[in-house]
């Protein structure tokens, strides 16, 4: 098996600026307003939650929020499937995020409880995510009715011509060229979702960097056969 040695220079983490809104420029306008970019900061305590399938990009802006308050010096508290011993609350943090809370466990429902609780005590806004809209969602009562409370966006994932445009803007910013063969390619043989797409991208990159050649289907399919 060949690794991969990527290239690891660009900013290629989720940020508000590299998220292609598309359909859900509402969802993304409140998100700005709340971190107050370019203006005030609106830091309302009235929970928010973000929901849709697969690709749709909820976890996008829920990391994106992480990334831009930790920039501006402040702490956040997370959960997410992977938190399996979630800290204790923090007065202290500017937010409360929730990502993917369809699919916490009873530890991890139980503590995002908490945190939601000791959130509105200390007017702190809590930022959720999820697959389902809130009454839909297979959690304890009492956490899925405040999920509920605040502003709920339903997210819609990009269309075909949307994914194009935003692997194409992400190419450019690589200084590397997708032809429209290679872009069919993408589209037919991979996952359609846009994270994967991205990830995929980034892979190509790191692949054509090592070997010195273009992104051509060929090498899509060597670097394939090589992983």
């Amino acid at each position: 098996m060949t690794q991969l040695v990527l290239d690891m220079g660009l900013p290629t983490g989720p940020t508000l600026s590299n998220y292609f809104a598309g359909p859900n420029a509402a969802a993304l306008a409140h998100v700005r307003l709340w971190l107050g970019e370019g203006a005030q900061a609106l830091r309302s305590p009235v929970p928010t939650y973000l929901w849709g399938g697969s690709g749709c990009g909820k976890t996008h802006l829920l990391m994106a929020m992480h990334a831009a308050l930790q920039a501006q010096g402040e702490s956040v508290g997370w959960i997410d499937i992977h938190s399996h011993s979630p800290v204790e609350f923090d007065e202290r943090w500017a937010a409360v995020l929730l990502d993917d809370v369809h699919a916490f466990n009873v530890g991890q429902q139980h503590a995002a409880f908490n945190w939601f609780v000791n959130a509105q005590t200390h007017h702190i806004a809590v930022i959720a995510t999820g697959s389902l809209p809130p009454a839909d969602l297979k959690l304890r009562d009492d956490l899925r009715t405040r999920l509920g409370w605040g502003t709920v966006f339903a997210l819609q994932a990009l269309s075909e011509p949307e994914r194009r445009a935003v692997l194409r803007q992400a190419a450019e910013v690589r200084g590397i060229f997708l032809s429209d063969e290679v872009m069919d390619f993408m589209l037919t043989r991979f996952s359609r979702d846009l994270g994967s797409l991205m990830a995929l991208l980034e892979l190509m990159d790191g692949y054509a960097l090592q070997t010195q050649r273009p992104i051509t289907i060929p090498l899509i399919k060597t670097m394939m056969d090589n992983t």
